[in-house]
């Protein structure tokens, strides 16, 4: 990669302040999943252990590469169903569910060797000395592209820049028109995301990142998190800790009938993200991975919104909650 000679004068960009990236020390890639590609190809592995309750993008450089995988259960604290020793050429991946499971990426990097951490969902958590950790801004912010990356691997892949200024026409049409009229350009993005191949990160993308207020943004995701859960966290089934927060990417609420919530709150305008319904296909019916998958809803909770929108999101879901109660009982 070279450097673009700097031009003094000529016409303006976009105004942004300058801060600093929150992850200036990782290496820098178009996303999360070439991330992983990265840390397989560098590190050699053979074969990967990872967490039936995942995305399937996941699954792509690992078949891209040619990896064998086995899919592991985590319990109703999220914690790996795990009881061998990876070989010597294989890894195990585990991921910070909702960025709120950090006690249990200690304890696997602490008993397992060979480890790669999905802090996709939790962008705010350092990663743990040695140990390979990837990140997902995408998740957390409004860029076209981006993943992080923390390692130690001696080999380094020289990978070229892909420019994203023409895919954040998404981003501009959200700003003009709103998120429905923007939905089929992000649809496209992710698309393009799939099948791109593994670059550096685009210059936009760590400019945008660069202009950032983290402590801001950190500081309202965990206020709206636990007004939520001071609000309707009496009714989540969740076993988690929810008083140790730091910047999480939503409010996870997790009910019996989840799936009937969420076709709710979509009517009342509140959409909430899907992880991940490919699970069902994965797992049987009766694991926690699956009811998961099902019934788990992800509130949103992110910089955007103010303790106002908070108390309308709790407000549709007791509503819900009670309409379902009168249901059982008529």
């Amino acid at each position: 990669m070279t450097d673009q000679q700097k031009i003094i004068g000529g016409f303006f960009s976009l105004e942004l302040p300058m801060r600093s990236e929150y992850h200036s020390q990782a290496l820098r890639l178009n996303s999360a999943r070439y991330a992983l590609e990265y840390v397989l190809r560098v590190r050699h592995y053979k074969k990967i252990y990872l967490p039936a309750y995942i995305c399937d993008s996941v699954l792509q450089p690992i078949k891209r590469l040619n990896i064998d995988y086995t899919f592991y259960s985590i319990d109703e604290h999220f914690a790996p169903v795990f009881n061998r020793v990876p070989e010597d050429n294989a890894c195990f991946l585990y991921v910070n569910y909702y960025g709120m499971n950090n006690a249990n990426v200690q304890r696997v990097c602490r008993n397992l060797t060979n480890v790669i951490i999905d802090n996709t969902q939790a962008f705010f958590d350092r990663p743990q000395l040695g140990v390979d950790t990837l990140y997902s801004p995408r998740k957390f912010f409004g860029v076209p592209d981006g993943g992080y990356l923390y390692t130690d691997a001696e080999e380094r892949l020289e990978l070229e820049r892909d420019p994203s200024y023409y895919r954040c026409d998404a981003l501009l049409k959200q700003i003009d028109l709103g998120s429905v009229s923007a939905e089929p350009l992000f649809e496209q993005n992710e698309a393009y995301l799939d099948t791109c191949g593994m670059h550096a990160m685009s210059r936009t993308t760590q400019r945008l990142l660069m202009s950032v207020d983290y402590e801001q943004v950190r500081t309202i995701r965990n206020e709206n998190f636990r007004f939520l859960h001071q609000q309707i966290g009496t009714y989540n089934l969740l076993r988690a800790d929810f008083t140790n927060v730091n910047g999480p990417m939503c409010y996870p609420f997790f009910i019996d009938r989840g799936e009937e919530l969420k076709d709710y709150l979509l009517q009342h305008h509140i959409y909430a993200n899907d992880y991940w319904q490919e699970v069902l296909s994965r797992v049987a019916s009766t694991r926690f991975d699956y009811r998961l998958a099902k019934n788990l809803i992800a509130l949103p909770i992110d910089q955007r919104y103010t303790e106002t929108d908070m108390r309308f999101i709790a407000q549709i879901v007791r509503s819900f909650l009670v309409d379902n109660q009168k249901d059982r009982t008529v």
